[in-house]
């Protein structure tokens, strides 16, 4: 059958003024670099290319980095002729066995992020898969020997880079929400943790540690997909971000990403799989021996319950997650811990008693959670909200108008669809009281706000 020529890789080939024969040992001299020597394409392998046959891996990723460095820009697979190959349509939602099967899995879930692929975009929750990972993190052993043997020596400076830049994104995320970074923090994951993995070299010390910075950007990726609503999404990085901390042998990072998974399947509105995620979030606490951790899964199992309506299963896991924040020992614990403050515990216990219909304790956590870090705008923006909610089920309305004219007013600053939702969750609840005079002023307020 004769094929169709590629005539995208001609065009591309005359823009940035390569000859084949050039672009021939540009090729070969980067596979060499990148840890794929012997290469020998010349000017006839690129005029077969431009004919329509399509090289193999990993050529057309070659190619890719070739073009961009020429041209100044970013370079798909599908700006070459070259579609990627394949890619099955559950990419990411497996726990997978072994270290080099996780790390060829996430790779390949950032690249394909990266390219945005449909059916990431599309991809929906799938309660198997979460189930699944949990299941695999609570049995599967220890990791052997997370090493790589690849041509680039891995240092601590590599892994101090994507420490800082995951506590730098995390910051813009809380502050302005994750629609104005989530793209950045992937292509960071693409470009500089990816050749990492696949290309670094590295024994088991520097292995667990690559590990478990990789797993933490992932879980921010991940995490700031959930604030996008893109859930099938952030579910398979969680899911991988898992299988990393796996790699890294990392308890307390597991059982966080664990209580990040059950987080998520509450806020979907499946409680019963929240409560699966939230006790193995539990396991891994204990076994850790970290106390803010098992408040944090205790907390999500009384949100759970809470769900399901039982509320003397809620406040015995609101008990549990008591004793565990009183006897924590922050000094002890990984920093990226210390978001959870009695602010936070607050604002969980009130989210529950929101979802019980219990106004007063509402209002009275909520209250207690507004006394939080001036830097986490949004997660203000969801403690007004429930304020606001809380004295609506007491009867405040003027008051509950005025606490919801704060939220509306940090949520027009953030690009983050669960602020939308939270704003959205508002509204309904304010509609029986549409015709009141706080509430057509809180409409004239935002109607202020939306035209500014």
């Amino acid at each position: 059958m004769e094929r169709e020529p590629n005539r995208l890789l001609q065009q591309l080939i005359a823009e940035a003024g390569f000859s084949h024969k050039g672009l021939a040992r540009r090729l070969n001299d980067l596979g060499a670099a990148r840890g794929t020597p012997g290469l020998k394409y010349d000017h006839s392998s690129v005029l077969r290319w431009i004919g329509g046959q399509r090289p193999r891996d990993p050529v057309p990723g070659l190619l890719r980095e070739i073009f961009a460095l020429r041209l100044g820009r970013p370079v798909t697979s599908e700006d070459l002729g070259m579609p990627a190959s394949i890619t099955p349509l559950d990419l990411g939602q497996e726990f997978t066995h072994t270290w080099q099967e996780g790390v060829a899995t996430v790779t390949a879930l950032w690249r394909a992020d990266v390219e945005r692929r449909r059916f990431l975009i599309d991809s929906t929750f799938a309660i198997g898969a979460g189930s699944i990972g949990a299941v695999r993190w609570l049995t599967c052993p220890s990791e052997g020997r997370p090493g790589g043997r690849g041509t680039r020596r891995v240092g601590r400076a590599d892994i101090a880079a994507i420490q800082e830049v995951t506590r730098s994104f995390g910051e813009l995320d809380n502050r302005f929400g994750s629609g104005r970074v989530r793209s950045s923090v992937v292509k960071y994951l693409d470009t500089a943790v990816s050749p990492l993995l696949k290309d670094g070299s590295y024994g088991d010390s520097t292995g667990r540690r690559l590990a478990a910075a990789a797993a933490e950007l992932t879980r921010l990726a991940g995490w700031m997909a959930y604030d996008m609503e893109q859930h099938g999404l952030a579910q398979r990085y969680l899911i991988q971000a898992l299988r990393l901390a796996r790699g890294a042998d990392d308890h307390t990072l597991g059982g966080e990403i664990l209580a990040g998974m059950a987080h998520q399947a509450v806020y979907m509105g499946q409680p019963a799989h929240a409560l699966d995620l939230a006790r193995a979030a539990q396991l891994a606490a204990r076994r850790a021996g970290v106390h803010t951790l098992l408040a944090s899964a205790h907390v999500l199992e009384a949100h759970a319950h809470a769900g399901l309506g039982d509320a003397r299963s809620c406040g015995g896991a609101l008990q549990a997650a008591e004793r565990a924040f009183e006897a924590r020992r922050p000094a002890e614990e990984p920093g990226w811990l210390s978001y959870f403050d009695e602010a936070y515990l607050s604002a969980k216990f009130a989210h529950c008693f929101r979802d019980l219909g219990e106004g007063e304790r509402t209002v009275h956590m909520a209250r207690r959670s507004l006394d939080m870090d001036s830097r986490y705008v949004r997660g203000r923006m969801f403690n007004l909200s429930l304020l606001a909610a809380g004295l609506l089920q007491s009867g405040e309305l003027e008051e509950a108008c005025v606490a919801a004219a704060s939220a509306f007013t940090l949520a027009g600053d953030l690009q983050s669809a669960r602020s939308r939702s939270y704003v959205a969750d508002l509204r309904r609840r304010l509609e029986p009281y549409k015709k009141e005079r706080p509430v057509l002023a809180l409409r004239e307020h935002t109607r202020e706000l939306t035209s500014a």
